[in-house]
């Protein structure tokens, strides 16, 4: 039997496929959940993770701010990660 539309399959992936906004949505609170781990670690004096944590907040902010195309957000999220970066070098050399 033929259905009309789509097929069930292409339902299927669509459904499951997050929209622009949602991917967006996921990457500004995953960032935000990272950083502030990152936060509470180095008030904990817990190192290295919390320069990792750091670092991965830094790189999934700038790759928002890129998407959304915000400079200022890009200006701020490259230098903090250029900075995190050089902190794991410096915890990966000690």
């Amino acid at each position: 039997m033929v259905t009309k539309g789509k097929n069930t399959v292409n339902s299927i992936v669509e459904f499951f496929t997050p929209t622009y906004r949602q991917t967006d949505s996921l990457l500004k609170w995953t960032a935000t959940a990272a950083t502030l781990a990152g936060a509470v670690l180095t008030s904990l004096a817990i190192d290295p993770v919390n320069v990792y944590l750091f670092n991965a907040g830094s790189l999934l902010f700038l790759i928002w701010a890129v998407r959304i195309q915000d400079t200022a957000l890009i200006a701020v999220n490259a230098g903090l990660l250029t900075i995190y970066a050089v902190g794991t070098v410096r915890a990966l050399m000690s």
